[in-house]
């Protein structure tokens, strides 16, 4: 028989397919919030939360938090498509780099700075972060009045937030916090509105379908595949696998959700004057062209190197950072107990799931693929905290002290590098201290390992952008006389990935900036002879700029290191090639030269 959801309340996930309610799901710290002790944990996750928040708006504006490359290409496209006064068609000066994404983005960019006039970091990235706490609300209300639990919707946020690569690529300006966000909207909807979303026909489909569209907007139009997979994949087991029953009943509602959305996505070329770019630089392109599953290179990349189906598989655990062990250990908990799945914790794996089959696909693939589904991964580790062996927080809290050790020590040799210049206030390294007693004592007391490993994650995370600020100021900055001498004037700057000249934009207001390219072949003899006002970057020991005149300099970390040097780092030579030292400098009486031809 058919199970029914007007027949089993979906209480805590805990419930077994026939709605007999497994005892054992939420035994140890996670007591009812009626309990002390619960209600001291309950306030712990509050106090972090808190915390998490200020994390996450922290360094918000600096150029060095971690980040993807994309973030300066989309910013090129914003700031050019704001000065030619029209939403479309998108503006760029990049080769084959305009129509790279649909225009909510950029359109959201302009809106944050009002039409380029308030240009900075700080409001092309603050919607990420709204958008990244949103979906973090979402988390919580689904462990909340779905699990039943506070205190499971407070830690399925904490956990969310304290991924790495919540972290990393859900405040810069990139599409993974607002397609994170769009994408799971539906299923949050569809598991907090039972019965009513799945019985119905036609109005929640087109709900989940109008949200979904503005997902699409943001990323593409193929992100409808994994989405109605899922959604055909919840119906269809709901059913009992009963595929004509499926499709008389249920197929008409997917259909629904994948034509609205996908109509709402086409309004991409209703609008733009250039339909036709659109389809050949993003849809056949963007898209179609990275599918490409044919030949031998295609079959060879899909079993084996870092683009492989076995590499994306370790996309998840890659995604949570320091709790890589924590979702180690959920997968493994989940396959042995999945029998005993209740129906909201099933519908919750069924999403995962999904994407993985889907980005299994393409050539190319990669772990921030799978951010979408970090939600619902956050709130499965909530569900099954106390289930986790009490092993992989350890393991979480050793490799946590580990990374302040290296935090510490790559702080102490840049202080001893830069001589006498005070670089790091007191209360970082109070921050470390009071992280790492924080993690001793998370090791030494088992009742509270658990609850402390999301906070010191976000403790690490926060380290880190304290680590990095001292390159926002002074000394990772050129000076104000320095950029008023190159308003104007043409200056080249080293690029190892496209479009990074949008950052020396920020760094040298009022200069025209170019690229060249950094490979490393660059010296400062062949620069002279073909630009008058140009930034080298040399290795941190004192060097000389022979003849030419020193206009500023400043610290900056290395992008890109090559594989020699990744080999060399971890040899141990660390810092050797960590940091680099920036000196901008002009060939004395030279003339200025034209743009060379493809630059």
């Amino acid at each position: 028989m058919v199970r029914s959801f007007h027949r089993s309340k979906l209480i805590a996930g805990s419930l077994t397919p026939e709605g007999a309610l497994d005892s054992a799901a939420f035994r140890s710290s996670s007591a009812s919030e009626g309990n002390p002790r619960g209600r001291r944990i309950g306030i712990w996750y509050g106090l972090c939360l808190v915390f998490a928040i200020t994390t996450y708006f922290y360094a918000l504006d600096s150029p060095h938090i971690p980040k993807n490359g994309d973030e300066y290409i989309y910013a090129h496209i914003t700031r050019l498509t704001a000065y030619s006064g029209h939403l479309l068609p998108l503006q760029s000066q990049l080769p084959d780099m305009r129509n790279t994404k649909p225009p909510l983005l950029f359109w959201q960019g302009i809106a944050s700075t009002h039409w380029a006039k308030n240009w900075s970091l700080l409001n092309l990235r603050y919607p990420s972060v709204i958008y990244t706490l949103l979906t973090t609300g979402l988390v919580f209300l689904l462990g909340w009045k779905v699990f039943g639990r506070l205190e499971t919707g407070a830690l399925g946020c904490l956990i969310y937030l304290s991924f790495f690569n919540t972290y990393r690529y859900g405040r810069p300006y990139l599409t993974d916090a607002p397609v994170t966000f769009w994408t799971f909207l539906p299923f949050f909807a569809f598991l907090i509105w039972q019965p009513v979303a799945l019985e119905s026909r036609v109005f929640m489909p087109l709900l989940f379908g109008l949200g979904l569209g503005v997902g699409l907007l943001y990323k593409s139009f193929a992100l409808v595949i994994p989405v109605a997979l899922a959604f055909s994949w919840w119906h269809l087991d709901y059913r009992g696998y009963r595929v004509a029953a499926f499709l008389r009943k249920d197929a008409g509602k997917i259909a629904i959700l994948a034509s609205i959305s996908l109509a709402l996505f086409s309004a991409w070329f209703l609008l733009d004057p250039k339909p036709i770019a659109v389809l050949q630089e993003f849809v056949l392109k963007e898209n179609l062209g990275r599918l490409n599953p044919q030949g031998v290179h295609y079959l060879t990349q899909i079993l084996k190197g870092v683009s492989s189906v076995w590499a994306l598989a370790l996309g998840y655990p890659v995604n949570a950072g320091l709790l890589v062990f924590e979702v180690l250990a959920l997968f493994w908990v989940s396959v042995k107990r999945r029998r005993q799945f209740g129906e909201a914790e099933k519908l919750l794996w069924i999403w995962p799931v999904s994407l993985f089959v889907f980005f299994s696909l393409p050539s190319t693939r990669s772990s921030r693929y799978l951010l979408p589904a970090m939600p619902a991964l956050a709130l499965l580790c909530a569900l099954n905290w106390d289930r986790i062996s009490r092993k992989s927080f350890v393991a979480s809290l050793l490799a946590a002290l580990a990374a302040l050790f290296g935090m510490a020590y790559l702080a102490l040799r840049l202080q001893f590098s830069v001589g006498a210049v005070q670089l790091f206030p007191v209360t970082y390294w109070l921050l470390l201290g009071g992280t790492a007693t924080l993690a001793f004592v998370a090791l030494s007391a088992p009742e509270f390992t658990r609850p402390c490993v999301p906070c010191i994650s976000l403790l690490v995370c926060l380290s880190l952008a304290v680590a990095l600020r001292p390159l926002d100021g002074p000394l990772g900055c050129y000076a104000p006389d320095v950029q008023r001498y190159v308003m104007g004037k043409q200056v080249w700057v080293p690029c190892d990935f496209i479009a990074v000249d949008e950052g020396y934009r920020l760094l040298l207001p009022g200069a025209d900036v170019h690229c060249y390219r950094d490979d490393g072949s660059a010296t400062l003899e062949s620069l002279a002879t073909r630009y008058a006002i140009f930034a080298i970057r040399l290795p941190l020991k004192p060097d000389t700029t022979d003849d030419l005149r020193l206009i500023g300099e400043r610290l900056e970390l290395r992008g890109r290191p090559s594989s020699a040097e990744l080999l060399d780092m971890l040899r141990g030579n660390v810092f050797d090639h960590l940091f680099v030292r920036e000196r901008l400098v002009e060939v004395p009486r030279a003339r200025p030269v034209a743009l060379p031809q493809g630059e």
